[in-house]
């Protein structure tokens, strides 16, 4: 489950996390808090393994709202089928969920269908990307994700 104001970027090679856990964006990602709309801030290594790729961080993390309505996102693929990925969605708080919904995403313009929030459609797509790497993978990669 990422932190809910993470804004994924690009994939996070940190050699100190070589064995990273079953992550909720499929593969570690650098990126953005974007807590304070009004300013971007850039975590640290440690805070980007601790916090904004697992989420749940309300308690861990120094710039986490205290009244904020999630504290987690979780996603998962539910269908792929005629050129449409459909994702399913749970926010949650302390491990409960709060909020859920589906996104669709159309793989040949590249573009989700309907609407959502520009930060849950980044996390979106950020898990897409690690779900087709790992569609594309060869079947031994792909029945161990850890290996690289």
């Amino acid at each position: 489950m990422a932190c809910p104001y993470f804004q994924p970027k690009d994939r996070f090679d940190d050699k100190t996390w070589r064995k990273h856990p079953r992550l909720p964006l499929g593969d570690p990602y650098t990126g953005l808090c974007q807590v304070d709309p009004m300013r971007d801030w850039a975590p640290d290594a440690a805070t980007l393994r601790d916090c904004c790729n697992l989420g749940n961080a309300r308690k861990k993390c120094s710039r986490f709202p205290e009244d904020a309505v999630a504290d987690a996102v979780r996603f998962s693929v539910t269908g792929d089928e005629n050129g449409v990925v459909r994702i399913f969605f749970v926010r949650e708080r302390g491990q409960e969920p709060v909020e859920h919904g589906t996104l669709d995403y159309s793989t040949q313009s590249g573009e989700f269908l309907g609407g959502g929030s520009s930060r849950l459609e980044a996390q979106a797509r950020a898990y897409l990307v690690s779900y087709f790497r790992r569609k594309s993978e060869p079947e031994e990669t792909a029945k161990n994700p850890h290996r690289r």
